[in-house]
């Protein structure tokens, strides 16, 4: 079966990055028709310790990442399962014609692992920050969008990918990322469920990846000023998202909050949108991201401070949200 095993004291370092590589090469000892694709950034992304467990399943096509993409297909048409890897950014914006005719239009299951994903990486520029990511591979019919919480998470839903039917995305951040789960056993994962992080009943905050952590943090500031009891939900799967999730919040909650490191439209905060409007329930609704606008240089919790998708941000929206006025009354009978 395997299984991740580490101490407390190396928890602060197992960053997404580091539990992928991990996965990946217990797959590998798994499955003998695992290979591992970079674009010279094997370093980087952490697929390096594939490359090192098993050289002759690992190829390192250059600084090329269209053609990583399309050597990946090919090789899932042959019957292997790729994982390639490379920044978020390129994956979607650089790739994106690779990934929809070679990957997605043929429906072969290459997993896609895009690491330093929204502004993780955000001292290296506008270039570099991947706040569309989301939104470009969450319309391509056949892929499956995952972006995880914290490195145990990140592991679960590698070794998930493999058995998920077809192409797959899962969205993972530079490193240096908060710990949510102290052990990879308390990460109870399913790649298309949600996962509830804080139970409530006055409000509801839906995020994903890194703001997971700023959620759970603004849940706990808002019940200690003022006994606001909010739920709140790693909604970790994007495409497909789980409605049935989004609608008990709307059902139990009626004011909904969206967090994410990614631009608000397209990614998490569509998806929710979605599905609310698809069910015909009224309820208040706020999307945090980034607002139409590139993020501007720095480290991350500053960014994220930036674009008020830190606790203290999402606290703040809390406050707002209860606030606000969508409907004279809270009953249910004059909704379709």
């Amino acid at each position: 079966m395997g299984g991740m095993t580490y101490t407390s004291v190396d928890t602060t370092k197992l960053s997404t990055a580091e539990c992928y590589g991990l996965a990946l090469c217990e797959l590998g000892e798994e499955h003998k028709d695992v290979v591992a694709l970079t674009a010279d950034l094997a370093k980087s992304t952490k697929i390096g310790m594939f490359g090192e467990k098993f050289p002759d399943r690992f190829v390192n096509v250059g600084i090329a990442e269209q053609n990583l993409f399309s050597v990946a297909a090919g090789m899932a048409k042959n019957g292997l399962v790729p994982f390639a890897s490379t920044f978020a950014i390129f994956a979607s914006a650089r790739s994106l014609d690779q990934v929809h005719t070679d990957i997605c239009y043929q429906n072969v299951p290459v997993k896609i692992i895009a690491t330093h994903a929204g502004t993780s990486f955000g001292q290296a520029g506008s270039t570099h920050h991947s706040l569309i990511d989301m939104a470009c591979m969450r319309v391509l019919p056949h892929m499956t969008v995952i972006c995880p919480c914290d490195g145990s998470e990140t592991y679960h839903a590698v070794k998930a990918a493999y058995d998920i039917p077809g192409p797959v995305y899962i969205r993972i951040n530079r490193g240096f990322d908060q710990v949510i789960y102290k052990n990879v056993e308390d990460c109870k994962f399913e790649w298309n469920k949600a996962s509830v992080m804080n139970e409530g009943t006055d409000i509801t905050v839906i995020a994903c990846g890194s703001c997971v952590f700023e959620a759970m943090q603004a849940a706990r500031m808002a019940e200690a000023d003022g006994g606001i009891k909010v739920r709140v939900l790693n909604m970790h799967t994007i495409k497909p998202i789980d409605e049935e999730a989004v609608l008990s919040a709307i059902m139990d909650t009626r004011r909904i909050i969206v967090a994410e490191d990614h631009e608000v439209m397209g990614g998490l905060g569509s998806a929710v949108a979605e599905v609310i409007a698809k069910s015909g329930k009224a309820c208040a609704f706020k999307s945090l991201g980034h607002q139409d606008d590139f993020s501007t240089i720095g480290l991350q919790e500053d960014l994220l401070a930036m674009a008020k998708i830190d606790a203290n941000g999402i606290a703040e929206a809390i406050q707002e949200t209860m606030h606000a006025d969508f409907e004279a009354d809270d009953a249910w009978d004059d909704e379709f």
